[in-house]
């Protein structure tokens, strides 16, 4: 075996004595084994799913690898940590040696521990790799997806979080065989859902990565029977819509915009990249001016806007009312300054001790 990837699946990584599930359970069955691709928060409830119903008497399935990102830095001590999964797997009493975390999902040697260990299917949650056909091939049931969203609408790596920046009002979960194509694979089920117009993505995301985990145990008989694949429905391309990476430089507000546009951004671009706006402190007593870069956590589009403020930003009740495009308002409610935590839009006025605050 490879010993780069070796350092890999074994950094940092000891399955705890005392978990209330040991190797043995793992253990080589005449139950058809899957591999589980996933690297999120949200992928473990899906892992946790397939756990809970590989254990039940009559299941027909089990767990035979866990597949994910290798080890990164996290959090404010930017500590090594294991992926979310493989941590959650450790805890479960998981063999340490079949969780696999190779940088690509293309590697020989991965590829060759993944053959070894004949996969009926695999099944992928939020994993954040490319899967090449030389993967694909090898479980002869195919690769299974769960993707956040009614394909084939927002295909690609942020469908939830441009769903919400379109201000979509309805949103769901897909079940679809994997192919070369992003996202383009025969749909086997899905489930609608409406989205709320406060709902922000990280929780959009759990509620959906809960409904596929449903979803996936209800169809999973059928996938491994093989009629699952009489009864996919091929994917309409001329109704596809992309759903692109989100990136940093896409975060800042421009109050020139509507403000039921910048609620939706707000609320898509929540917990990761966040979003960010510029604006001015102004000191009546003396004309000094500072510039301030606040973190936009939470919003609401004000129903009836009656200001003659053209760039003032004032306080309501408990709300930072900012003038925008289309002589609309947003009501900011809790907003973050660099380095310092989140806190109420009242609390940020009160600090202003009478200061103006105006955009930019």
């Amino acid at each position: 075996m490879n010993s780069s990837l070796m350092i890999r699946r074994f950094f940092c990584f000891k399955a705890p004595a005392t978990s209330s599930t040991t190797p043995s359970a793992f253990s080589v069955s005449r139950k058809k084994p899957l591999v589980f691709l996933g690297s999120p928060q949200v992928s473990v409830n899906v892992l946790d799913a397939l756990f809970n119903a590989s254990s039940s008497p009559d299941s027909i399935f089990e767990v035979a690898a866990i597949v994910t990102q290798p080890p990164s830095r996290r959090d404010r001590g930017r500590k090594v940590l294991p992926s979310p999964v493989a941590q959650y797997a450790l805890d479960r009493g998981f063999p340490a040696d079949l969780i696999f975390m190779p940088e690509r999902a293309g590697e020989d040697a991965f590829l060759s521990n993944l053959r070894a260990l004949q996969p009926e299917l695999c099944i992928t949650a939020a994993y954040g790799n490319i899967l090449p056909s030389k993967f694909l091939n090898i479980p002869p049931m195919g690769t299974v997806n769960i993707h956040p969203s009614l394909l084939p609408l927002y295909r690609g790596a942020a469908p939830v979080q441009r769903a919400l920046q379109g201000g979509a009002k309805e949103t769901g979960v897909s079940l679809a065989f994997t192919v070369r194509a992003l996202d383009a694979g025969p749909v086997i089920a899905w489930e609608k859902m409406e989205v709320d117009d406060q709902i922000k993505a990280p929780e959009l995301l759990v509620l959906l990565f809960s409904e596929g985990s449903e979803l996936l145990i209800r169809e999973l008989p059928s996938i491994l029977d093989g009629s699952a694949r009489v009864k996919a429905q091929p994917q309409d391309d001329s109704k596809a819509t992309l759903a692109p990476k989100i990136t940093t430089e896409e975060s800042w507000l421009s109050f020139d915009e509507e403000a039921v546009v910048l609620h939706n951004k707000v609320r898509a671009f929540a917990g990761w990249p966040g979003t960010r706006a510029k604006m001015a402190v102004v000191d009546d007593r003396n004309g000094q001016q500072s510039i301030v870069e606040l973190k936009i956590i939470t919003t609401r589009v004000c129903p009836n806007i009656q200001t003659n403020e053209v760039d003032g930003i004032t306080f309501k009740k408990d709300a930072l009312v900012v003038p925008c495009g289309e002589c609309t308002a947003l009501e900011v409610l809790e907003v973050q300054l660099p380095g310092k935590k989140a806190v109420s839009a009242a609390a940020f006025w009160n600090g202003l001790r009478g200061q103006k605050l105006t955009v930019l």
